[in-house]
């Protein structure tokens, strides 16, 4: 097959990929960017693209909630009222003060001029990593970890260094893990608590223990704690307020149902942190949809009984779902302690990537845990952001699966 473009011919295979050419018969190659090698894409995604049509999702990672009313009213409101031109880099100051209020839970110390709203919590990582990785950096990232983290590094010419997250010791990393990874080149760490996709929580002392060693390594912390609302049995431990050199990265996508609307922050209580960061968003985005942040505005005022209620339902979905997973023969999972994630670990014959080939096609979308790194394989992330029908409905056809897959 051949397809003409200007004068050349691009030779494309059957399956529609580029077939090598040398310049010879009017032939050329498309030549990508060498940063590309490598990359895929997200075995998360692969998942849903090839669901069947009325497949039970307990993949998707949202909450199954409508945002709440106020917050849609004042994007309306603000969109019939003619606030819809280009806004601040930094965000709409109010939206800002308001944001730095919610954040004094954690610390008292921050006013709108220490935050940048983004276009959701993945710009903020992605502005986070361009204004710190460089090329022969090292990076610390969890394995399990969101499958953002090591692109990002790797887009930038950083080598992305793993700490593991293993089931033994709760989806948290120790002390030994992370100091025998620090080189004279790492750069940065990431941390994500609650996490994705584990489900665990950090103690003060844990987190203690993080900043330590940031402190005494003088390491950049990025962390991302977009499920701070969603923390079930103790109170959040966050990072903001117990160390300077923090890129504190949140969401209202998880807080108030809103993934769609892309609106997240960036907090930092370093004032040149802030001008770096909010220069590299500029030069990204620009700046953050304005209708959209005064619904949030709204929602910050008026709403915020909403992401209580959405946890008293997470709550209820929590127990089931790891009773049922439990109950199967083969399969270990711990109680997650935050977000709306059960990362159980299954004893198969087959890897787990095939095992969630297997349920997908049983008509249940789960998760690969090798997608989030290689220290998942072995586990399935299954999301219970869906109904206690739907979660035991897919338990069911989960069991069946497994049970026909045991060593």
């Amino acid at each position: 097959m051949y397809i003409q473009f200007k004068y050349y011919q691009i030779i494309l295979d059957n399956a529609g990929s580029v077939v090598p050419g040398d310049g010879q018969d009017g032939t050329i190659m498309v030549k990508f960017a060498s940063r590309l090698d490598g990359m895929q894409t997200s075995g998360v995604r692969k998942m849903f693209e090839m669901a069947k049509s009325g497949s039970i999702n307990l993949g998707l990672g949202q909450p199954d909630f409508d945002p709440p009313k106020e917050a849609i009213e004042g994007a309306r409101k603000a969109m019939e009222g003619g606030k819809n031109a280009y806004g601040s880099v930094f965000g709409v100051r109010e939206l800002r003060d308001a944001i730095a209020s919610y954040c004094s839970k954690y610390t008292k110390g921050l006013t709108g001029d220490n935050i940048i709203v983004t276009v959701g919590g993945s710009e903020a990582l992605n502005v986070a990593a361009h204004t710190f990785y460089e090329p022969g950096d090292e990076v610390l990232i969890p394995d399990p970890g969101f499958v953002f983290y090591r692109p990002h590094a790797t887009l930038l010419g950083a080598k992305p260094v793993t700490y593991p997250l293993s089931q033994e010791n709760g989806f948290v990393p120790t002390q030994e893990d992370l100091l025998k990874r620090v080189t004279s080149k790492t750069k940065a760490i990431v941390v994500n608590f609650p996490n994705n996709p584990c489900g665990s929580t950090l103690s003060k002392a844990q987190r203690d223990m993080i900043v330590d060693i940031a402190k005494d390594r003088d390491l950049v912390i990025i962390s991302d704690e977009v499920y701070d609302m969603i923390v079930y049995d103790r109170p959040h431990e966050s990072f903001l307020g117990h160390y300077d050199k923090l890129v504190y990265i949140n969401s209202f996508s998880k807080t108030f149902a809103t993934t769609g609307w892309r609106i997240g922050y960036i907090a930092s209580p370093d004032p040149a942190m802030v001008e770096k960061l909010s220069m590299v968003h500029y030069y990204t985005v620009a700046c953050a949809p304005t209708p959209i942040q005064y619904g949030i505005i709204e929602a910050l005022g008026k709403a915020m009984d909403f992401p209580k209620r959405m946890l008293k339902e997470f709550t209820k979905r929590r127990e089931v779902i790891v009773k049922l997973l439990n109950e199967i023969p083969g399969v270990t999972c711990l109680k997650p302690e935050g977000a709306f994630y059960a990362f159980p670990k299954v004893d198969v014959k087959i890897s787990d990537m095939d095992l969630a080939l297997k349920i997908l096609e049983a008509g249940v979308i789960c998760s690969p845990g090798v997608s989030f790194g290689p220290a998942g394989a072995g586990h399935l992330r299954f999301s219970y952001a869906n109904s206690v029908e739907n979660i035991e409905k897919g338990m069911a056809i989960v069991g069946k699966v497994i049970k026909g897959n045991r060593k």
